[in-house]
Parts: structure tokens; sequence; C-alpha cells
């Protein structure tokens, strides 16, 4: 058997027989794309569409694997963002309380400069009896730092009122806007005399009434009401706000109208308690 595949392949046969393979191969590269074009059509058919598919695919896994980074990436610079402004935000507070309070505390220091000739010692507020306006409130002294009933109490640039109740640690005040408060005061420069009158409900448009003015009184708008000589409580010359719009009663003999304090009766914090009162002042002359 072996030798006659032997005998069958003899070198001339060999020969013939790759002449015969390349003949055949190189005829094939004529009619390839016919061939194959069946193939091509499958492949583009189908397979191409698949590719295609997973190609995109792959695609949108990618380009969402990168949104999701990207989105929890700007979720922490947002929390970053939003830690680093709640810390602005507080510190911004806190500077303006720590400005506002040195304001306050300033205006204390020039109320206490201009009325340099008494004794005077620094109080908060630490209560009020009204919603919105403070016509009587409680400080954080009392007899134990030398605080009087009747002693004047000063604010912002004037009067504020006098004390009323004195206890160890505390002390109540009536400031001169509540409704049962009267206080004789005078015009500075001419001394006119008048009473001003509290009014909680007048404060609603910042105002006070005065009256009592004599009719023949010359009283200007803007004109400074101050404590008056003849005020058997108030020390003299504190100045309580500017006059406005004073006019002749119906009786003819007397004016009256009102005055724009010059404290802020809504926001009162501090307050300086003047630890000299009138009687004391009157028994030293």
């Amino acid at each position: 058997m072996l030798r006659t595949i032997r005998d069958f392949l003899t070198t001339k046969r060999l020969f013939v027989g790759m002449v015969f393979l390349c003949t055949m191969m190189i005829a094939a590269s004529f009619f390839t794309d016919s061939l194959v074009m069946p193939v091509r059509r499958f492949v583009s058919i189908f397979v191409v569409p698949v590719q295609k598919g997973m190609n995109n695919l792959g695609m949108v896994a990618v380009d969402t694997a990168d949104r999701l980074d990207t989105v929890e990436s700007l979720q922490n610079e947002n929390e970053e963002l939003k830690a680093k402004v709640e810390s602005l935000t507080e510190e911004s507070n806190r500077l303006k309380e720590d400005s506002y309070e040195l304001s306050r505390l300033r205006t204390l220091y020039s109320l206490d400069e201009h009325y340099s000739s008494w004794p005077k010692t620094a109080a908060r507020v630490i209560g009020s009896n009204s919603d919105n306006w403070y016509s009587t409130f409680t400080i954080d002294k009392g007899s134990n730092d030398g605080i009087e009933k009747d002693m004047n109490v000063i604010a912002g640039n004037g009067l504020v009122g006098i004390v009323t109740e004195v206890h160890k640690n505390y002390s109540l005040v009536k400031s001169i806007i509540d409704d049962n408060a009267y206080v004789s005061g005078m015009v500075l420069g001419s001394g006119s005399i008048c009473t001003v009158e509290g009014d909680l409900k007048l404060m609603d448009e910042g105002m006070i009434h005065v009256s009592n003015f004599k009719a023949d009184s010359n009283v200007l708008n803007g004109d400074k009401i101050v404590t008056s000589n003849i005020s058997s409580k108030y020390l003299e010359g504190i100045l309580i706000g500017y006059a406005k719009d004073v006019s002749v009663d119906g009786n003819q003999m007397t004016m009256s109208g009102y005055i724009v304090p010059v404290v802020d009766f809504e926001h009162l914090q501090e307050v300086l308690v003047i630890t000299k009162k009138k009687s004391d002042a009157t028994s030293d002359d």
C-alpha cells in the first residue's frame, strides 16, 4: 500500500499538482467578490448592526459611568461648598453681631461722656413686660449693685425712664412711653415747661404726647425737649426728644403736640443707670 502511494506521488506528479492548485487559486481570485458577497450581505444585515449596537451600548455604559463619576464628584464638591458657605455665613453673622454690639457700646460710651457729671452703672435688659415696646422692663442690676428706686435710666441718646422696683440682683424700670408715665419737660433754650405723656399706641407712629405748653410758647419742629428743673424725680437736662407739630389747643390757653423720642424703645439691650437721684441732688444743693 505504502509503495503504491510512493509510486503515485512522483516528483513529476507533485509538480503538476502544485501548478494546478496555483492555477485554481488564481482563477478563484477573479471570482472572490461574487463568492464572498453573500457572506458580506449576511454580515452587513446581521453582524454589523449587532456590532454597532454593542459598540453603542458600550459607549453608553462608559458615558454613564463617566457621568456617575462626575455627579458624585459634583455632589462632593457641593457638600464641601455648602460647608464652606455655612461656615462663612456663621462667621459673617458673628462679625455682624460683634459690630452691632460694638456700635451699641460706643453709643453708651458717648452717652456716658455726654452726662459725665453724674455717676452711672451699666446694666443689661433681661426681660420685658410688653410684646412690642419696652414700656416696662427688667435689668440685671439690683440693690447688691447699688441700684435704688427712683434712679434715672438712660440709653441711646437720652432718657429711657426710672427705676420703680429694686431687688437684690435685678430691678424693674418704667419707661417714659408707658401709658402711666408722666415727665416734666422743657424746651432747651427757651425753658418753656411742658408735660411728656406716655402712649404705647402712639409709639407705633414713633411719637409720644407732649402737652401743657403755655399758649404764647414759641415751640418749633425739631426743638429739643429735656427734663425740666421742676421735676421731682428726673434729673435736669436729660434729652427726651424733639418737638413735632405743637399747636394751640381749643381752650386757647395751652399748646400740645408730639415728641419724637431719641431712644429706640423697640430694641433696648443695654442701659445706663444714673446712681445719683434727684432727691440726692436737691439735698446736696
